[in-house]
């Protein structure tokens, strides 16, 4: 990841991230604590993405939280937390979604559709579920654009 671009939006929830991973008690950043933190960031084009196209993410927060039990982790918030490689591959697939999409940087909206693509994790389970699918993000992505 090192040299790519991502903005400050997509740091900020890369780290919102750890701190969901924290919350739940957790000692790694899983593909699903990404989706956590892209579901808080109502400002966000990931979060713009699944309003148009009509996701309750209260559900899929709901969701999430019935499917993935608490740890037991005492590591405090704000403590660095491995990335499992399921998100590693979430972060390849939102550059390489970047790259198609002409854009430098790494948006939100890139998070997300890597998040849907990767297809096997928590994160991608829920939004399948949800009616959220490859093909509907990258139709929205024409519209939607992350504010760095």
């Amino acid at each position: 990841m090192d040299g790519y671009n991502f903005t400050n939006r997509t740091r900020r929830a890369l780290h919102a991230g750890g701190d969901e991973a924290a919350a739940l008690g957790h000692e790694y950043v899983g593909a699903e604590h990404v989706l956590l933190a892209l579901l808080h960031d109502h400002d966000s084009a990931a979060a713009s993405l699944l309003t148009k196209l009509g996701s309750d993410t209260g559900s899929i927060e709901t969701q999430i939280k019935s499917i993935v039990k608490p740890g037991a982790s005492t590591v405090p918030t704000g403590t660095g937390r491995p990335y499992t490689s399921r998100v590693m591959r979430v972060l390849e697939l939102a550059m390489q979604c970047a790259r198609e999409d002409k854009r430098a940087p790494v948006g939100t909206q890139h998070l997300l559709l890597g998040l849907v693509r990767e297809g096997k994790g928590i994160g991608a389970q829920v939004l399948t579920h949800a009616g959220v699918t490859d093909a509907l993000v990258a139709v929205a992505l024409g519209t939607v654009e992350d504010a760095r």
